[in-house]
């Protein structure tokens, strides 16, 4: 009982005791945090004090001088940033150098790209800006360059602890010792993968213990920091849905579950001396940069527009005055391109050749020796093939048919620093079914199943001249071709002398035209008049001309004077109404060419199986031929078509006569749909080889002829061309009209109610197509229409307009009425019952959509 009478008394008294114990505890638990925190807070304020140098970077420091001085204790890199360099701008340029297999991804190509900004922080530390050009202000000390300011807060992509400075004899700091591990050995996306690429490529989180520094190389004008960076990715899943998957799996993601991947980051100073800006002029095909401008005395913004280009200028003002009396003269630095070693030996001569090419083209603007090819050195241990100093034709181990022309610029001025041109090998597969396709009816040596090295080489070279063009500033010339009139293709001495198109930015491939009985041989674009033009537009050194305004106008008299001349027009690549401007035609009327191509097609495809054989092999080779063949029949519809509803657009200048925007012709959009009823609407029953198709496919092609007309009927009536259509024929009685248009397809695709002629599947298919196409025009909904921005570089003006609001309803029931009409007196009189039957569910179909139950 009294051991009970003790217990309760304790515990009485801890409870009411347990307050203040228990304050008292938090107290000092609270204290000791807080002394801790004093500690740790002191401790951190320890470690930003910067060391003195020599304990940094001591005895046992391995340095690189350079754009910024690297130094490398034990596996560790201290970079120095000197303070000259605080304030200016440098481009970064981010590209990968190993890359993991099966992602459509190689080791060279380019990443990412950023001008970034060093700047002295706040307390002993360094930042790392990024910087975007979107609004500038020329008048820097005026009030409005402020309010520019204000607009354009550049994000803080770093921040390092300097560790110790750099001081001269006098003791003024000439450099900063920082670690920037915390930003090249992580996950840093303006030197990584942005969200886009790490979704496209399944990867989830970054590895901090798998990643590493891995290289760093400096240079008087780049730093080169090569890094490893491994993530893990997202493991497959079972598909249960018909959501589409966007991401790939890597086959080594899936063995491992992680990728890794080297990258290399190039920083590089930008100019000093920032290069005059030539302003862009939509008349010459240049790659542009733009930014917005706010001028204190100017009544609005502008927007500064400016063409790509590289730095030529003359090595003295000697020779400055030597090259205005027309004498060639060197740049003070030329063009140089190298060429990967792991491109093919015997295919290296060829890329250097496509590069030489352009000399000619430079000339024509004052310069020798202006670009040249070079071999990559073997065993230069100070050039590395990702320096942003030299620019590289790269090779690339991918099943991927193409090539392609970046270029790496000031986005200040345009000024081209660098490129890397990414050629993949496969590109070899495309060039051949290409030239074979094209060509084989007037060469021998294409009719083969592998060229030999000698046209191969040729072909390579044609490819390097087109992509070194890009990297020069150069776009797509899609309108080149159009100024070679047609029978001119045919030609051999003109075809000699000038070629099929005036331009190798063109996308007019080879002479498809051209007759075995003609004799032409030079089947191959090359460096044209346009591009000399181009050229000389680029990259003309004027002496006398002291700013940019008084440049550009003197550059619109010569722009008005090459004019004349329709060799040397532009054409855009992105033109949604200009049938002059079409990617893989040549001649000036689609029509013409086209049926020319079209007869050698049908010399050619009794051949493919010949061609493509080889013993013991199945026939997916004959698969792939006849696959090209078709295809480039579908081009040619395809060029045909965009005569309907077209417009011409010639940019045009103040100061030049004539509208920039003309109507295509009525007599050529008529010739184009005579073309597609007795080409396409007609059964083209010549492709329909049964001896081809039989190896290849279990049908007999019934249904891939319906798919070509099917495809081409949907673009013929499409929404925006009718709204043209309608536009341009209320503007004049002599412009065509949507019911002529339909018009003319009645009477090519209906040909067979005027003879009451049995009418067979094709046939069959292709008036049901029609039919119920123009029934989709009673209820048509709404459309999409584009345009080019008139004198702007890329990009298009889009409005929405609603069809049912338009007289194109109308004009469908009154020609469905007629059809209707057509059908019932035909009926009577059919006597094949299939052609009856088919005749009967039309007139029901008809009748159906023009008054429903």
């Amino acid at each position: 009982m009294l051991k009970k009478k003790l217990t309760l008394i304790i515990v009485f008294l801890l409870i009411f005791s347990a307050p203040e114990t228990f304050a008292q505890s938090r107290k000092k638990r609270k204290a000791d945090k807080n002394a801790v925190a004093k500690v740790d807070t002191k401790a951190s304020d320890a470690k930003k004090e910067p060391k003195p140098y020599k304990k940094v970077i001591d005895s046992s420091a391995v340095t690189q001088k350079g754009l910024i001085d690297v130094h490398k204790i034990d596996n560790k890199y201290l970079f120095e940033i000197p303070d000259s360099i605080l304030g200016s701008e440098m481009m970064t340029i981010t590209r990968y150098s190993k890359t993991p297999a099966g992602g459509g991804i190689f080791g060279g190509e380019e990443i990412n790209r950023q001008v970034v900004r060093w700047e002295k922080g706040l307390n002993n530390n360094i930042l790392l800006r990024s910087i975007t050009y979107v609004i500038m202000s020329p008048d820097a000390d005026k009030p409005l360059a402020q309010a520019v300011k204000n607009s354009t807060s550049d994000p803080i992509i770093g921040n390092y602890d300097v560790l110790a400075y750099k001081k001269d004899e006098a003791g003024k700091i000439t450099g900063y010792v920082v670690d920037l591990a915390t930003t090249f050995d992580a996950d840093v996306q303006t030197f990584s993968l942005d969200p886009i690429k790490k979704q496209l490529l399944n990867i989830q989180a970054f590895q901090k213990d798998r990643s590493f520094i891995s290289k760093v190389s400096s240079f008087p004008i780049n730093t080169e920091i090569r890094s490893v960076k491994t993530f893990t990715t997202t493991p497959p899943k079972i598909n249960t849905s018909p959501t589409p998957k966007i991401g790939v799996d890597l086959p080594s993601a899936l063995d491992a579950g992680v990728l890794t991947v080297e990258m290399n980051t190039s920083m590089i100073l930008l100019p000093k001396n920032p290069m005059r800006k030539r302003e862009f002029d939509a008349r010459v095909g240049y790659f542009a940069n733009q930014y917005g401008v706010f001028e204190e005395e100017s009544q609005k913004s502008d927007t500064k527009v400016f063409a790509v280009r590289w730095r030529l200028e003359p090595k003295s003002p000697e020779d400055a005055q030597k090259q205005k009396m027309g004498e060639l003269i060197e740049p003070l630095k030329p063009i140089v391109y190298y060429i990967d070693p792991a491109t093919p030996e015997k295919w290296k001569k060829y890329i250097k050749q496509g590069i030489d090419d352009w000399q000619v083209a430079f000339e024509n603007a004052g310069w020798k020796n202006a670009i040249r090819g070079e071999y990559w050195p073997e065993n230069d241990p100070t050039m590395s093939l990702e320096d942003a100093r030299f620019s590289v034709l790269r090779y690339f181990a991918a099943e991927i048919q193409n090539a392609y022309g970046p270029n790496v610029h000031d986005p200040r001025t345009g000024e081209i620093l660098e490129s890397h041109i990414g050629w993949y090998h496969n590109i070899m597969s495309l060039l051949r079914n290409w030239y074979l396709i094209q060509t084989a009816a007037v060469d021998p040596a294409a009719r083969a199943k592998k060229f030999d090295d000698k046209l191969m080489g040729e072909l390579i070279r044609f490819v390097s001249s087109h992509e070194v063009g890009h990297t020069l500033g150069l776009r797509h010339n899609m309108g080149a071709s159009s100024a070679t009139p047609v029978e001119k293709l045919r030609d051999k001495d003109y075809q000699d002398k000038n070629g099929h198109t005036s331009s190798i930015m063109d996308y007019a491939r080879f002479n498809y035209v051209a007759q075995p009985e003609d004799g032409v041989t030079a089947l191959f674009p090359r460096i044209g008049d346009y591009d000399k033009w181009a050229i000389k537009w680029g990259y003309s050194y004027f002496e006398d001309t002291k700013t940019e305004a008084q440049e550009k106008a003197f550059l619109n008299e010569m722009t008005k004077e090459a004019y004349k001349n329709n060799r040397l027009w532009f054409g855009s690549e992105s033109s949604p109404y200009d049938p002059r401007y079409q990617t893989e035609d040549i001649g000036d009327n689609a029509m013409r060419a086209s049926e020319y191509g079209i007869k050698n097609l049908k010399r050619i495809l009794p051949n493919l199986l010949q061609w493509s054989k080889e013993d013991g092999e199945s026939y997916s080779e004959l698969e792939e031929l006849y696959g090209a063949l078709t295809g480039q029949f579908r081009r040619y519809m395809g060029h045909v078509t965009k005569n309907v509803g077209g417009i011409y657009d010639s940019p045009k200048t103040y100061d030049m006569s004539g509208n920039q925007f003309q109507v295509v012709p009525k007599s050529i959009q008529k010739d184009a749909v005579a073309f597609l009823n007795t080409q396409l609407f007609t059964t083209p029953k010549w492709l329909l080889d049964q001896n081809i198709l039989s190896k290849i496919n279990p049908e007999s092609g019934v249904e891939a002829i319906k798919g070509m007309q099917d495809a081409t009927l949907s673009s013929l009536m499409a929404g925006d061309r009718m709204v043209r259509l309608l536009e341009t024929s209320t503007a004049s009685k002599d412009n065509y009209s949507v019911d002529e248009l339909i018009t003319d397809l009645n009477k090519g695709i209906f040909s067979e109610l005027k003879g009451n002629s049995s009418i067979d599947m094709y046939r069959r298919n292709v008036q049901k197509l029609y039919v119920d196409k123009m029934i989709e025009l009673l209820k048509p909904g709404s459309t999409t229409v584009r345009s080019v921005p008139v004198g702007v570089t890329y990009g298009f003006n889009t409005r929405r307009v609603n069809l049912a609001q338009t007289d194109l309803p109308s004009i469908a029931r009154g020609q469905l009425n007629a059809l209707k009409n057509d059908l019932k007196m035909s009926s009577s009189r059919m006597t094949d019952r299939m052609s009856k039957y088919h005749v009967l569910d039309l007139i029901s179909r008809i009748s159906e959509a023009l008054d429903p139950k």
